[in-house]
């Protein structure tokens, strides 16, 4: 049987307001994250994820109290991320409320990390959020798409492509792709880099990054997305979930 594709919102948050930029830069506020996640709910949206998009750069864990907050209103799978640094974070963010949880940084510093987590909560509940971009000249990598981190500010010296089969095979549950070059600029998701790792995982990939138009969702889809994932477009009215699963169905995907 085939699984549904699941359309997810994404809530980027920064000093506890949802944001939007371009590649991460020149953020604008779009709206309060408890209000918006009930919105979607409400929308049929099948996950709310939710990263705190400075708490790496800043050093700090995330907000637990809108964690909480978010989760009191919503009934549907939250995966929370930003700042999640170790296992004892992990457990606080599933005691506020989280169902999954997001690892980036600390995983790329010390990546036994995604192991331990696996390890004390089941893969079902980590899920690996890997910030990719594409490499030229001397520096490229093997795949021609590096990892980044705080943002896409720095590169980490790794390929892409091969930490995400690394992480996959130390319990990761999911992958959450960010391509980095596409992010808030609405020019599609990048289709080289859904297939480059889905052809060396076999969990779930959520594509993120560059969907500017319901007719973006499908070719995710079909370069081995599993669920699909929209922050802009979403937040400030371009496309409603109900647009993103008709374009999905009419192109032969399951939804929800």
């Amino acid at each position: 049987m085939t699984l549904a594709v699941r359309v997810i919102p994404c809530l980027d948050v920064d000093g506890g307001r949802v944001v939007k930029g371009v590649n991460f830069l020149e953020l604008r506020d779009a709206g309060d994250p408890v209000e918006l996640a009930r919105i979607y709910d409400a929308e049929g949206a099948d996950e709310l994820t939710f990263l705190d998009i400075s708490a790496s750069h800043e050093q700090r864990a995330t907000t637990m109290e809108i964690v909480s907050r978010t989760a009191e209103e919503v009934f549907i799978p939250l995966t929370v991320g930003g700042g999640v640094g170790s296992v004892d974070d992990v457990d606080r963010l599933l005691r506020a409320g989280a169902d999954k949880v997001a690892v980036n940084t600390a995983a790329i510093r010390r990546p036994q990390l995604v192991a331990e987590i696996a390890q004390r909560f089941g893969n079902q509940v980590l899920v690996l959020s890997v910030d990719a971009r594409r490499t030229t000249g001397p520096a490229s990598t093997d795949s021609g798409f590096e990892v980044t981190t705080h943002g896409g500010r720095q590169s980490a010296g790794l390929d892409a492509v091969a930490w995400a089969q690394q992480a996959a095979e130390l319990g990761a549950g999911e992958i959450l792709l960010n391509a980095m070059d596409a992010d808030g600029t609405r020019d599609g998701f990048d289709l080289a880099l859904i297939e480059a790792v889905r052809a060396v995982v076999d969990i779930p990939v959520i594509a993120s990054g560059g969907a500017g138009s319901v007719d973006h969702f499908a070719p995710a889809v079909d370069a081995g997305a599993d669920a699909v994932l929209a922050a802009s477009v979403f937040h400030f009215g371009q496309l409603r979930i109900a647009d993103v699963k008709a374009g999905l169905a009419s192109a032969g995907h399951p939804v929800r």
